[in-house]
């Protein structure tokens, strides 16, 4: 009996499982790698040319009473590797490999040739093999997994649990949410309205109408996202005091969507590599929650985060570089934040100002125990639903836009100012002005930049110049600062030197400090800069 070197074709068997042959190296690299581009290995993506594994992850989720750190959804996607295709190969495929034995006759001589299946898993390097590719026709591409209902770039809403062709995303829900209708009535519109205005944020101690505007923008972010596609800003949600309520508003976000709950590094470099881990699970929230009180969030390596799609960092331990999409929302907690450097004009901003020594007293919410009703998954299904009934209302209206800038952010600050707006929600982003007298490091440089025209108007002077003008000097005995201490100083608060001076000059050039903006010039004889401070002409 003649058997082919060929492989056979892949076939369903009765149970559903393929049938997949091996046998030389090349051939079986060849059927395995065509196996999982026809999509015949169930659950396999492709993010970045990687091809992933989407399996349910272990584990009670529903409560924060199951773990000590529960997942943040009932799915995660692992890279695949050698023994992983492995185990999905064994797990959802009938791998064999033909196995011959000759049958001698009574004369000795080979009579018959029988052929068995023996069921096989590949070699390691041949697994290593298939993996190798980046380049992977036929796979699908998994673009995200979301805990929620989201909108698709064409209006409709994603309510169907599982891949979806159109987006790229996995819906895995963390709650069941009852089907919402494409065109809500009015009644519908109103509860849900009156519920999230009145019900749940009704008992909030808002320092503004903005505040909670600006609250809700950001509650409706995760559902709006794949529809608007573009990044989206940080909300920092910050109080006078404990007990204001910061927590249950965070949680009202991150546990509608599935959170990931973070320390706050200190360090830039250990907020990267908390970043990119983050980056790596499925959570679409991610809090950097209870900040040291007065905390001044001016990080560059935020900054940067906040206006690019895509973050790409070394793996941790490895040399290898990571990927990955910047889909998230952002959110920073703690009580009387401060803002400084890029954050500034980055960040949505939620006070919450209790006006009481001890609000964790207070009475009258609607619904009380809040921020236990809140953990709640039956709890979270109102909230959610009622949000996506006010979300398809605004669709079925045209979507209607708003003329809000906000940077990079515009396009979300438009689409969610339309929303609100839309429901007769005001003051969205109404307290930017508030934001600005955040930013510390803004305002140190505005009274720096203020006192330098007042003692030079728009002279140009060089940094040594302005920097011996700050020393102390004795007029009639009497010790006279000129700056009136608000010279810049170092980190141990002495006076920088001039070239210390000349190096944070140059990083302010042509940037607005209230009234006032720096330029910088040139001596041609000497080669060395000039500075001047200019005050803008309608001041």
């Amino acid at each position: 009996m003649t058997i082919s070197e060929e492989t056979h074709q892949i076939v369903a068997t009765a149970t559903g499982r393929p049938h997949i042959e091996i046998s030389a190296e090349a051939a079986s690299i060849r059927e395995l790698r065509g196996a999982i581009e026809r999509n015949e290995l169930p659950d396999l993506y492709v993010i970045n040319g990687e091809v992933v594994h989407l399996e349910r992850v272990s584990g009670d989720i529903g409560t924060p009473l199951g773990l000590a750190d529960p997942p943040p959804l009932p799915y995660a996607p692992t890279v695949l590797t050698p023994p992983g295709l492995a185990s999905v190969l064994a797990r959802f495929a009938y791998v064999f490999r033909l196995r011959q034995k000759v049958k001698k006759g009574k004369d000795g001589e080979p009579d018959e040739i029988l052929v068995t299946e023996e069921e096989a898993v590949p070699s390691t390097r041949v697994l290593a093999a298939v993996l190798s590719g980046r380049y992977w026709p036929g796979v699908r591409p998994l673009q995200g997994i979301v805990g929620s209902p989201v909108l698709r770039p064409n209006g409709t809403l994603v309510q169907s649990a599982g891949y979806d062709a159109e987006t790229g995303l996995f819906y895995a829900p963390k709650v069941e949410i009852p089907w919402v209708s494409a065109r809500p009535d009015r009644d519908e519109m109103e509860a849900a309205r009156r519920f999230l205005l009145v019900n749940f944020l009704g008992g909030f101690p808002w320092v503004s109408d903005s505040d909670r505007a600006n609250y809700i923008g950001l509650l409706a972010t995760g559902i709006l996202r794949p529809y608007i596609r573009t990044v989206t800003p940080h909300g920092m949600i910050t109080a006078t005091t404990q007990a204001s309520g910061k927590t249950i508003l965070s949680e009202g976000i991150g546990l509608l969507y599935g959170q990931r709950v973070l320390p706050w590094p200190e360090a830039e470099a250990e907020l990267r590599k908390a970043i990119t881990s983050a980056l790596g699970e499925p959570a679409p929230v991610l809090v950097f929650d209870n900040l040291r009180e007065g905390t001044v969030v001016d990080s560059p390596v935020l900054a940067q985060l906040l206006t690019t799609t895509e973050w790409s960092d070394r793996r941790l331990g490895t040399n290898t570089t990571v990927r990955h999409a910047n889909d998230r929302l952002w959110l920073t907690t703690g009580n009387n934040l401060r803002l400084g450097g890029d954050i500034a004009t980055r960040t949505v901003l939620v006070r919450l100002d209790p006006k009481m020594p001890h609000p964790e007293e207070r009475t009258g919410f609607a619904i009380p125990g809040l921020d236990r009703w809140v953990r709640e998954p039956a709890n979270q299904r109102v909230v959610l639903r009622h949000l996506l009934v006010l979300v398809m209302g605004w669709m079925a209206a045209g979507a209607p836009k708003s003329d809000h800038v906000m940077r990079q952010f515009t396009p979300w600050a438009q689409a969610v100012g339309g929303f609100l707006a839309h429901h007769h929600i005001g003051g969205f982003l109404g307290n930017l002005a508030d934001v600005r007298n955040m930013d510390d490091e803004n305002n140190e440089w505005e009274v720096f930049l203020g006192q330098w025209h007042r003692l030079f108007d728009s002279e140009r002077k060089t940094a040594g110049v302005i920097r011996k003008s700050a020393d102390v000097e004795l007029v009639k005995g009497e010790p006279v600062d000129r700056w009136d201490g608000l010279f810049l100083t170092d980190d141990r608060g002495g006076l920088l030197s001039a070239k210390s001076l000349g190096r944070r000059l140059a990083g302010q050039v042509g940037r607005f400090h209230g009234s006032y903006v720096l330029r910088r010039g040139e001596d041609p004889h000497r080669k060395t800069a000039l500075w001047s401070v200019e005050l803008r002409k309608d001041a």
